[in-house]
């Protein structure tokens, strides 16, 4: 058995035994529901998502090679998921659990400024307009921005060239400095 403790874990996986995937689930849940959530609105649908992951990981983790790192691998599985959710032609996912747009929604006194409030509407901004980029731009954007994936782990995960990541991401934040500049969110 590998000294690696990935590695370990990993035959453990392997093996049969469910408290080391749950060890896995454990150790990766939070960086793969969160770049779900970047990219699904629907909270229900994200953690549904999040749950296909791991069920992908599960069964394909019998042929995982460990050329990358695990993490890059279950990223991968989560990036292509989103990429599938978001084809046109898919039917939109409504949520049940969500208010109707123009609902009950709490009343702020327009006179007041509110830091909290301002942060808040960027944040917004922010998320719509990274809505609006290529998919393949959300991805990079999510992942090396808001999730703190190197870009070596991107290219990785990715199956892209270095300088390709770069490039991408340069000419996503060009665009989003455009969208929020131009108040077009």
């Amino acid at each position: 058995m590998s000294t690696n403790p990935e590695q370990q874990l990993i035959e453990r996986c392997r093996g049969g035994d469910d408290e080391a995937f749950r060890e896995l689930v454990d150790l990766h849940k939070r960086l793969v529901f969160a770049l779900i959530a970047r990219s699904v609105t629907d909270q229900g649908r994200a953690e549904e998502l999040a749950q296909e992951v791991f069920l992908r990981v599960y069964r394909g983790l019998k042929y995982f090679r460990g050329e990358s790192r695990l993490a890059t691998w279950i990223y991968r599985i989560a990036t292509n998921l989103i990429a599938e959710e978001r084809k046109p032609g898919r039917p939109i996912q409504v949520s049940l659990d969500e208010p109707a747009p123009g609902g009950d929604r709490p009343r702020i006194d327009p006179g007041v400024e509110d830091r909290a409030f301002s942060d808040l509407e960027l944040r917004d901004r922010l998320h719509k307009a990274i809505e609006r980029l290529p998919v393949p731009y959300q991805i990079l954007v999510n992942g090396h921005y808001l999730q703190g994936l190197r870009y070596e782990d991107l290219s990785d995960a990715l199956g892209l060239p270095m300088g390709t990541v770069k490039t991408h991401l340069h000419r996503a934040k060009r665009l989003l400095r455009g969208m929020l500049e131009g108040n077009d969110v």
